[in-house]
């Protein structure tokens, strides 16, 4: 990345017990993480980030470093910060509700997606392979649907872009092919609305968000915080403005900025809550003292499974490390996790009982920036070799 620094700022919150816990290091023993993030910022991998790590069920460490934008007197960011956390909403939105509709016997993901959605198979011809697209098969992203489609280019309402996504082609055989697919968790996202008979956003607000306490996660924030919200980039192709506070996947924003796909936004602290959520049903001693996860233990380890076909790293809403992860090389194989296109990551280790999460915008300005690839595992092996 280069050997240029930048200033760096840190920030805790007042509540979080740090100093009490073994693996909370004094002095600058997480100075080589912040070391790593401040060479991407030199190096122009994005203007600004903040980040946290959980540990044994506390947050051991939180920081931020650089700016809003790489624009004279932005706003500094903090370790506070909200940001748009892209498809890190399939887990903490559209996954999350799956899984407590799956607990409560809600949800058999084994159904075809037809049943919910009929306008999925309605004037298919008799084998068409839609009409064997299972939920698992969304979950898994191994249902056939492509990868991505830009709705927003021809569809003018939510209506048309969901009667858009029902009627692609699948372009292989349910389970046969893995494609990590947007029109998929679109459609996931409504056949969850389908089987709550709810929006999905409020739906996520009172079955997930409140319950954990994560206030500064949302869709859609409103007009008078967006300022407070690092931009995703100056759009000058289709909204033809600065993207600051609103969705930037223009799939979302279509569909009034909350999608099983994208539309979240959240800072570090409530995407640490919600990990320590996955990661202690597999305390006992958490249990023991009456303090139950929201997640069991059994719907955890049946979410974090691989699904197939053989190569694909992909569970049920989540990822899985592989060759070459983001995660680096000291993750365990028991991880599970997911990236955003905006440059955020979510990553817990149920082995290790550690989560990490970095937020970014690293599509200011023009998404053109692609180093965060090379960003993430040296920054998750800075991580670990701390911890």
């Amino acid at each position: 990345m280069g050997g240029l620094r930048v200033t760096i700022q840190t920030s805790m919150e007042p509540k979080i017990d740090l100093l009490d816990h073994p693996l909370a290091y004094p002095g600058n023993r997480f100075a080589a993480v912040h070391r790593v993030l401040a060479d991407a910022v030199a190096a122009h991998a994005f203007p600004g980030c903040a980040f946290g790590v959980l540990a044994g069920g506390r947050i051991v460490h939180q920081g931020a470093l650089g700016h809003f934008t790489y624009e004279a007197g932005a706003p500094v960011v903090s370790s506070d910060t909200v940001f748009d956390v892209a498809s890190i909403t399939k887990v903490v939105s559209t996954t999350a509700v799956a899984m407590l509709l799956y607990q409560r016997g809600r949800l058999d993901i084994d159904t075809p997606l037809g049943e919910l959605l009929p306008g999925f198979v309605v004037g298919r011809a008799q084998g068409d392979w839609a009409r064997y697209v299972t939920l698992r098969h969304l979950l898994a992203h191994n249902s056939g649907l492509p990868g991505y489609v830009g709705f927003f280019r021809t569809a003018a309402k939510p209506a048309t872009l969901y009667r858009t996504c029902l009627e692609l082609p699948l372009e292989a055989e349910p389970g046969t092919h893995a494609e990590y697919s947007d029109p998929g968790f679109i459609l996931l996202g409504n056949a969850l609305e389908v089987l709550t008979n709810e929006y999905l956003a409020s739906w996520v607000r009172r079955e997930v968000l409140d319950p954990l306490g994560m206030a500064k996660t949302c869709f859609c924030p409103t007009p008078e915080g967006r300022n407070q919200i690092p931009p995703t980039e100056e759009d000058t192709t289709f909204r033809h403005r600065r993207i600051q506070g609103e969705v930037q996947d223009e799939n979302a924003w279509l569909l009034r900025g909350a999608a099983g796909h994208a539309g979240l936004f959240s800072n570090v602290h409530d995407l640490l809550r919600f990990a320590e959520e996955i990661l202690k049903p597999g305390r006992k001693t958490d249990l023991e003292k009456g303090m139950p996860s929201r997640f069991e233990a059994t719907t955890v380890e049946f979410f974090a499974q691989r699904q197939g076909p053989e190569g694909s790293s992909r569970a049920l809403g989540w990822d899985t490390p592989s060759e070459n992860s983001t995660t680096g090389s000291h993750f365990s194989p028991n991880s599970i996790g997911h990236l955003g296109f905006s440059g955020c990551s979510l990553w817990i280790d149920r082995d290790a009982d550690l989560a990490v999460v970095l937020l970014t915008n690293r599509t200011w300005p023009d998404r053109q920036s692609r180093l965060i690839r090379e960003v993430w595992p040296v920054f998750h092996d800075a991580v670990r070799e701390v911890i």
